[in-house]
């Protein structure tokens, strides 16, 4: 690898902002049109050139007068024949490019016919009269117009080549083509004068255009009259005009470029807004929004797009807060239930271990305390642990069974439970679904505990009801006891939420039944909610889905 290399790898590495890449790539593009129009416009040019120089020439050759080659040579039948009627025969094209039609009466000769001998040379002296360098005149012939650089030769069907111009002003030899190149045209003459021309290489290398008129009769011919000329000032005409593209070009890119510049920083402004705005987002200020409409439908869709993602990622960081308060909470509250029961069992053994338990009625009073604050605790854990389940991977039991039933074979621990309050069951036959009967019976029982605790031992009044609501099953626990402030009723599903501590704790209770009750029903694809008014009482609705209603009064 040569030393300068990575040098110029470095040179010449893409810009790394977008507005530089844009404008590098944008300017890459045009210098690649401009070219290919440039290559496009000198084969045109060329092509165009060419054919119109040709075709001067073919109006030129056809103008040759008879006595010009007649006396040149003899023929089979005396001397050659005239060319064909209103022919000018020429080879297949062989090059392509524009050309410059038309004489140049200042820079031709003039041959006189009659000057030329009949061997083919040119006779020497001066024409009576005086004439110009490179004019030939002979007695009583017309003078030949020729243009500048231009050679007129002569291919006889014997394979005999005249050079016409050798003697005249012009220098350079006609160039020559090969036999079987000439007797080509004679085998296949054309009838018709068309723009068709040959390139040919002189001895010296330049390059001419050259055009040919058969001479003879009709499927008779006996020579090829060939006239060439010098494209170097056809080629100086295309070079010209290329050079003055190039410089158009060289401007119209800097140009280009110029004006580039602003409207493409125009363009990007809306970019390099919303990177601004980008970085002042963090996760304390997410209510940030990329501005929705800024006049280009690419960046409007962007900042769509990435505001719709700020709001789920606010969403996310917000559920995340709760969840970590809720868990705060939850560990405070979980150590505040467990420290009581375990408080009232550490006081117990230390009044039996001072001396208590001598006293047999004392004993048995901490004894049976103890018994009760540990089935507490245990109650907690055992609420904790189902609890802990069904946020992870609910495991029911399910199977089809009827909802009727299950509460029916609770009708007696309901009763116990009810005391001497008044127990209502407005249950509909039929309802039949997938479900979990110990998990259904725990709802029952939960939300019949919460109602039998906020309502009055004489006056109280319990209602189960179960009825059809189209595809679901409606199970309403209602109760006529104190009802729940507005202010709870978000809450009464959090854990360890209670709206009367001191009266739950009075009555065993930890704050997870409800809790509870939501994971169970959600669970079995169902929900739960609470209706309340103070004073009159609290409905629970837990909504479940079954495959059957057959809604019969029991």
């Amino acid at each position: 690898m040569t030393p300068g290399l990575p040098f110029f790898r470095r040179r010449l590495h893409p810009p790394r902002s977008l507005r530089g890449r844009l404008l590098a790539v944008s300017l890459l593009i045009l210098s690649g049109l401009l070219l290919l129009i440039g290559v496009l416009q000198y084969v045109l040019m060329r092509n165009f050139l060419y054919a119109s120089r040709a075709e001067a020439m073919h109006a030129q050759i056809m103008s040759v007068p008879r006595e010009f080659y007649s006396e040149l040579a003899e023929d089979r039948e005396g001397s050659i024949a005239p060319p064909f009627p209103g022919a000018a025969a020429e080879g297949p094209q062989d090059g392509s490019g524009p050309g410059v039609s038309g004489a140049d009466p200042e820079g031709g000769s003039l041959v006189s016919p009659g000057a030329i001998s009949d061997n083919g040379s040119a006779a020497s002296g001066q024409a009576s009269g005086g004439g110009g360098p490179g004019v030939i005149r002979g007695e009583g012939r017309r003078p030949l117009l020729l243009d500048a650089h231009t050679m007129i030769a002569l291919y006889r069907s014997d394979g005999t080549f005249t050079d016409l111009q050798a003697e005249t002003a012009d220098e350079a030899s006609a160039p020559r083509m090969t036999d079987e190149e000439y007797n080509q045209l004679l085998a296949h003459p054309v009838y018709r004068v068309t723009r068709d021309y040959k390139l040919l290489t002189a001895e010296d290398g330049t390059e001419h255009l050259a055009v040919f008129m058969i001479l003879g009769r009709p499927f008779h011919p006996t020579g090829v009259l060939q006239m060439t000329t010098d494209t170097a000032s056809l080629r100086d005409v295309i070079m010209r005009q290329l050079l003055i593209y190039a410089a158009l070009s060289a401007a119209a890119l800097l140009g280009g470029s110029l004006l580039y510049l602003p409207a493409l920083r125009k363009t990007l402004g809306p970019l390099s807004n919303m990177g601004r705005t980008a970085q002042v987002i963090d996760a304390g200020n997410l209510d940030v929004r990329f501005l929705a409409s800024q006049g280009q439908t690419e960046i409007d869709q962007l900042s769509h797009s990435f505001n719709a993602m700020l709001e789920r990622l606010e969403t996310s960081f917000k559920n995340e807060r709760e969840a970590k308060e809720q868990m705060r909470r939850f560990a405070a509250d979980a150590s505040h239930e467990l420290r009581t029961p375990l408080t009232s069992i550490h006081g117990f053994l230390e009044v039996l271990l001072r001396g208590a338990a001598e006293n047999k009625e004392q004993l048995y009073h901490a004894l049976r305390s103890m018994h009760g604050e540990s089935k507490r605790i245990n109650k907690l854990v055992e609420d904790l642990l189902l609890l802990a389940r069904m946020d992870g991977a609910p495991q029911l039991q399910a199977k089809e069974l009827r909802l009727d039933e299950v509460i029916g074979e609770m009708h007696p621990q309901l009763e116990m439970l009810a005391g001497d309050r008044e127990l209502v069951f407005d249950i509909s036959c039929g309802i039949i679904g997938i479900y979990d009967p110990d998990k259904i019976k725990q709802v029952v029982l939960n939300l019949f505990q919460n109602a039998v605790q906020y309502t009055d031992p004489k006056t109280g009044r319990v209602t189960v009801s179960l009825q059809p609501i189209g595809s679901r099953a409606e199970l309403t626990v209602r109760d006529n006891g104190i009802g729940i402030p507005a202010e709870h009723i978000p809450h009464v599903f959090d854990r360890f939420y209670r709206s009367d501590p001191s009266r739950a704790r009075r009555y065993g209770g930890s704050g997870l039944g409800l809790s509870i009750s939501k994971s169970i029903a959600e669970a079995h694809g169902g929900e739960i909610g609470v209706t309340s008014t103070p004073g009159i009482g609290t409905a629970f609705r837990v909504f479940l889905p079954c495959l059957q209603a057959l809604a019969k009064d029991q």
